[in-house]
């Protein structure tokens, strides 16, 4: 066996040594790979003048199983070239990835100087063999002209983090994220070990080094589950991932990674700060000292003292921080952290470092109720929007949430296995008081509107329904808080029916007078009408772009207009009219017994930027007759048109007979949308019986290639309970959605005889969201047999069975 072969297989057996893991796994990993590389440097016969360092990653003396080698050669004088080769070969033959160099002490420094990227691997230079003193006045050199030139490569630095954070998001809040790239990440370690080498600051380092060996263990499990050098932990690695940690399962995974990238995110920021102050004030003062961060010496002018301008009772603005006041006693006033945290988010500031930990330290817990202070303070923080963020982010991170609201915690980190959303749940409640922020002018009591939309998921802990369990958690902690009986019904009342507005406006039929009913006897009131109603948009729109549209959001408002009008016992509006548009596409098709179908582009706010064209509105007027549902639905399939959204209604143009009206908004998987006068053949075809669409979709079905998919749970199908209508049997459809899906349900619809009165399609995410308005044919809701019946007729379509 070969140097180089028994280095490989000593490599393999510590790699898949059981008892050896984590930092001392590394550690040793890097020793093993020191000893290789001296020993190919030393059978190179390397002269005297010449030294191998280790640098970036490797210089730092832990290697993860996949990680690049980063070497340089380093000689003062003449090298042959063949000696480079000699070392370098054996390492690319090994299969593991060489980042190499061969330079002298000053190309080294040059090149340092114009890549920041090779300047900051020279800040962990280290040396593995040859002429040390080579290596030490290269090390020294790097780090003296690092310091000299951090006034102007520290911002080139965040500059690089920030675009690197807009590429790859924030680590602690990605279902896929890059461990190394997203904010929170390896990366930033990195930069904040560059912060400290310029001694200009240095970063909080409670809790950090913990941080970066949970995030460099999971890489290195990933490594050795993957076998590749992948930073991303992709979805279908991470339960083997767990299982590689000792974890229980992927979620327990997932929440280790995103505390430690939020400790390592707090940190970051909180060092830049820092940094910015000293620039700053080093800019003021106009001058640049020789070495940053060393006292000077030699008569000097005394820095004036920093201006301190009151925000509240003990808190003060210095250097653009909130801080305590001098005469501030933590100790004796529980409601500090509140008030001094309301104060900064309303004047757009965070609290300062030092004072967050003071706060932590020394504050006494609130007395329970909580005095009213603590509420006004509370929901000022809250009510400062967008400014809230990082003030909330800073009590997080030093534990001071977790004391106010117990039930925190079994939120705080936990991710959401749902792609339409995009926070943990934790930050997607804090969100959720953000946009509540904006909407507190609807409603007469704001203050019970920003304290549900940050409670309204805390349920999302505990096992069962968490709108249910939410209830009961806010019951409990409303009165923990001081709110009297009536104000805690109340936020009780909005945490259970967070979302029976959405809910209920896509899957109702908003012209049934039950709807309006139901609505009406949960809220109770207007002023819960209004709550809710706010609550609801707050809620979606901090979910994520897929789950909020100006399409459900007219729904809802149309909603809670009539149940409004119930409550205040106005006559129910009449239904929406058909426009000109669709009356005159229903009396073409009521005269010409055949499709009348018009196209046009739509377009909706996407993600609250602005509008963006996200499909075309397809509106068809066909005489009504068995099947046509299923047949629709097919066509738009075998055009490869997904539906987004539909509608179904039926109208009786100038007495010339039912004509069903669909307005639908349909999309293309791939491609354009087909040209109307084609869809509209092809309708025709599809309705005279010529065109076959089930075959068509079952021989496109088959000639497609086999791939895997991820892993959904099965349909829900069920009739909904007899008060969703007085006048037809509410029909519930929850799937994943495929294409021809809708085209399953129609044709199982079409098979059990019963009539679509009205339907009310939506696709959320991956998920469809359907609701039919069944009927018998004499008009009547149907016999609850017959309803089952229905039910197992479209979940069995729909399973394939």
């Amino acid at each position: 066996m070969t140097t180089d072969e028994g280095h490989l297989a000593e490599r393999a057996r510590l790699l898949a040594d059981p008892a050896r893991t984590g930092r001392e796994r590394r550690t040793a990993l890097a020793r093993l790979t020191d000893d290789w590389l001296t020993g190919l440097y030393r059978t190179a016969g390397a002269p005297a003048g010449t030294a191998l360092v280790a640098v970036g990653g490797y210089g730092r003396g832990e290697l993860s199983p996949r990680s690049d080698l980063d070497v340089l050669l380093l000689h003062d004088g003449p090298l042959a070239p063949e000696l480079a080769e000699r070392i370098w070969y054996p390492v690319w033959d090994s299969g593991i990835a060489l980042d190499h160099a061969v330079r002298t002490p000053a190309e080294a420094r040059k090149v340092a100087a114009e890549d920041l990227k090779a300047g900051l691997g020279l800040l962990d230079a280290r040396h593995l063999a040859g002429d040390p003193g080579l290596t030490a006045e290269l090390r020294s050199q790097a780090l003296a002209d690092w310091r000299s030139a951090a006034p102007a490569r520290l911002p080139e630095l965040h500059a690089l983090g920030r675009a690197r954070a807009e590429r790859h998001g924030e680590l602690s809040f990605l279902l896929e994220p890059d461990l190394k790239e997203a904010r929170g990440g390896l990366r930033d370690l990195v930069a904040l070990d560059a912060i400290a080498a310029s001694w200009l600051a240095d970063a909080p380092r409670d809790g950090l080094d913990a941080a970066a060996r949970t995030l460099a263990d999971v890489r290195d499990a990933l490594h050795l589950t993957t076998g590749r050098a992948t930073e991303r932990l992709a979805l279908q690695d991470q339960d083997q991932v767990a299982e590689q940690l000792g974890l229980l399962d992927a979620d327990i995974l997932l929440r280790q990674v995103y505390r430690a990238a939020r400790t390592v995110a707090y940190a970051s920021d909180v060092t830049w700060r820092a940094v910015d102050r000293v620039l700053a004030a080093r800019a003021r003062r106009g001058r640049r000292p020789a070495r940053l961060g060393l006292p000077f010496h030699g008569a000097r002018r005394a820095a004036p003292p920093a201006e301190r301008r009151p925000l509240a009772e003990g808190v003060v603005e210095q250097d653009g921080e909130a801080v305590l006041a001098q005469a501030a006693r933590p100790a004796t006033d529980p409601v500090l952290p509140l008030r001094a945290a309301a104060a900064a988010a309303q004047a757009g500031l965070t609290v300062s470092y030092a004072t967050v930990r003071r706060l932590a330290a020394e504050t006494a817990a609130l007395p329970v109720p909580w005095p009213d202070e603590a509420r006004d303070r509370l929901v000022t923080l809250l009510g400062a929007g967008e400014a809230c963020l990082p003030v909330w982010e800073a009590l997080d991170a030093e534990g001071l949430i977790t004391r106010l609201l117990p039930d925190w915690e079994r939120v705080r980190c936990r991710p959401q296995r749902n792609a339409v959303h995009r926070w943990t749940v934790d930050r997607h409640l804090i969100e959720t008081a953000v946009r509540a922020a904006a909407l507190t002018r609807r409603t007469s009591r704001p203050d019970l509107l920003l304290v549900a939309a940050l409670l309204h998921d805390l349920g999302k802990g505990w096992p069962g329904d968490h709108s249910e369990a939410g209830e009961v958690i806010v019951r409990d902690l409303a009165v923990r808080m001081g709110f009297d009986k009536h104000d805690t019904d109340t936020l009780a009342l909005l945490v259970r029916h967070h979302l029976t507005l959405v809910d209920t406006a896509t899957r109702r039929d908003p012209d049934d007078p039950a709807t309006a009913d139901l609505i009406a006897k949960t809220v109770g009131n207007r002023t819960h009408l209004e709550l809710l109603h706010a609550l609801t948009e707050a809620d979606a729109t901090a979910t994520g772009p897929a789950a909020w549209s100006s399409w459900r959001a007219s729904l809802v408002d149309q909603l809670v207009a009539r149940t409004a009008a119930r409550l205040a016992g106005v006559p129910r509006p009449p239904a929406d009219e058909p426009t000109a548009d669709q009356e005159r596409l229903a009396v073409e098709a009521a005269r010409t017994g055949g499709p009348a179908l018009a196209l046009r582009a739509h377009a909706e706010p996407a993600d609250g930027t602005g509008a963006e064209p996200v499909g075309v509105e397809l509106t068809l007027a066909v005489p009504d007759r068995p099947g046509l549902l299923g047949t629709v639905a097919g066509v738009l399939a075998v055009h490869r048109l997904t539906v987004r959204k539909a509608g179904l209604r039926e109208l009786d143009p100038a007495g010339a007979g039912p004509v069903l009206l669909l307005t639908w908004t349909v999309a293309a998987e791939y491609g354009d949308v087909p040209e109307a006068a084609r869809l509209r053949a092809d309708l025709r075809r599809a309705l005279d019986g010529s065109l076959d669409v089930a075959r068509k979709l079952a021989e496109r079905d088959a000639a497609a290639p086999r791939r895997p998919g991820i892993r959904t749970p099965p349909p829900v199908v069920a009739v909904a309970p007899g008060a969703a209508s007085r006048s037809a049997t509410v029909l519930e459809v929850r799937a994943h959605d495929a294409p021809g899906l809708l085209h399953r349900i129609g044709r199982a619809l079409d098979g059990a005889g019963v009539r679509v009165r009205t339907a009310h399609v939506s696709t959320l995410g991956a998920e469809a969201v359907d609701a039919f308005y069944l009927t018998s044919e004499d008009g009547r809701p149907l016999e609850p047999d017959r309803a089952e019946r229905v039910a197992q007729a479209v979940r069995e379509a729909l399973e394939g069975r």
